[in-house]
């Protein structure tokens, strides 16, 4: 397990510069790494060995049965779908939910998807990066080359003192130039936000347009008597199937075998989409909050200012309210994403030196 959590630990490496917030970075950190290992686990041999088992009547051969463990895998197996009004118990009427004897007029379903979870797991991961790699070619290492020599507490006085000197003239001259710059960041929150809500469907589609109720029926069955409770997860992602294999007999006619398949990778398939489930759900509520939040920033430069002063916490309201008067929403982003980046007392040095150029105060350039 250790092998795998090394192997994905890349994308969790903390960054020197913070481009964006903490629920960014749970779509392209936290949901990229979750699939990822997601996917290695379901890959990995060294915990559930064959994906499928399948034991077919008069079949002793190992080769042979190999074989049909590969046709069985390749061409998918089946459940019967049992009407309400047939009932029974596991053990007596019937082995297993969805393996018995098929009668007139019930229908199948084929379950296939068990060989695409892997390719589809990382492909969903892909997609929540996507937003975090636009955004990185969108902003151009700008907020690095502005904090540069800014982080540290402990930065030489003279050093300090010419780069603040340099982002002072460069505000100035580019005051009211930032608002695309802003933009494209809040067009990467609405994809973070659309990725995951799409999401959510595809991952329906994939599971038969099961998904959408899968961790409510989870949920559900929790609570219910367990006498008389359907398993959501069994009925999804079943560890045992069918599965019906052909070939000629010594007479020429094709013979039909009937076989019956486990399928262990199930077992942590069904764990691994109920946590994705509530995982896409929180992460999808979460997203559409900030979004809420951030059409707040856009249309209440009040909220602006309170924000500023926070973040400029050691700077006295007088210059913050100077320079948030002055500042346009890309203005303030690009000012609110340095503070969270520079020391403290060098924010509070950089917010009294815009106050004054704002102010005509200060003309050195």
């Amino acid at each position: 397990m250790l092998d795998i959590l090394k192997s994905v630990k890349g994308v969790l490496k903390p960054e020197a510069v913070c481009i964006d917030n903490n629920v960014f970075r749970l779509h392209y950190k936290g949901t990229t790494a979750l699939l990822l290992v997601c996917c290695l686990l379901v890959t990995s041999k060294q915990y559930l060995g064959d994906p499928i088992d399948c034991i077919f009547d008069g079949v002793k051969d190992k080769e042979k049965g190999k074989a049909m463990d590969t046709y069985c895998w390749i061409h998918s197996t089946f459940t019967v779908q049992v009407p309400p009004n047939r009932t029974g118990k596991i053990g007596e009427q019937f082995p297993y939910p969805g393996v018995v004897t098929p009668q007139e007029g019930d229908k199948f379903k084929h379950h296939l998807y068990y060989q695409w979870v892997a390719f589809t797991l990382f492909f969903q991961a892909m997609l929540f990066y996507v937003p975090h790699y636009l955004w990185q070619v969108w902003e151009g290492q700008k907020c690095q080359m502005l904090v540069m020599d800014m982080q540290s507490p402990v930065t030489k006085e003279e050093a300090r003192r010419d780069r603040q000197k340099l982002i002072t003239n460069y505000f100035s001259l580019n005051l009211h130039h930032h608002n695309f710059y802003a933009v494209r960041f809040f067009c990467c929150e609405v994809l973070n936000f659309l990725n995951v809500i799409a999401q959510i469907f595809f991952t329906d589609l994939f599971l038969g347009y099961e998904f959408t109720t899968y961790g409510w029926r989870v949920v559900q069955f929790a609570n219910m008597d367990q006498e008389d409770r359907p398993d959501p997860m069994a009925l999804v992602f079943p560890k045992m199937t069918k599965c019906t294999f052909h070939k000629y007999g010594a007479s020429g006619t094709v013979q039909r075998i009937d076989g019956l398949c486990v399928l262990p990778l199930n077992i942590i398939n069904e764990k691994i989409y109920i946590m994705l489930w509530f995982w896409f759900i929180v992460l999808s509520v979460l997203t559409g909050l900030v979004l809420l939040y951030r059409i707040a920033q856009v249309f209440h430069p009040q909220l602006r200012l309170q924000l500023l002063m926070v973040r400029a916490r050691l700077a006295s309201h007088h210059d913050v309210a100077i320079v948030a008067r002055k500042c346009q929403i890309g203005d303030w982003f690009v000012l609110y994403q340095m503070g969270k980046n520079m020391d403290p007392i060098a924010f509070k040095e950089l917010i009294g030196k815009l106050a004054m150029r704002f102010e005509g105060k200060d003309t050195e350039e």
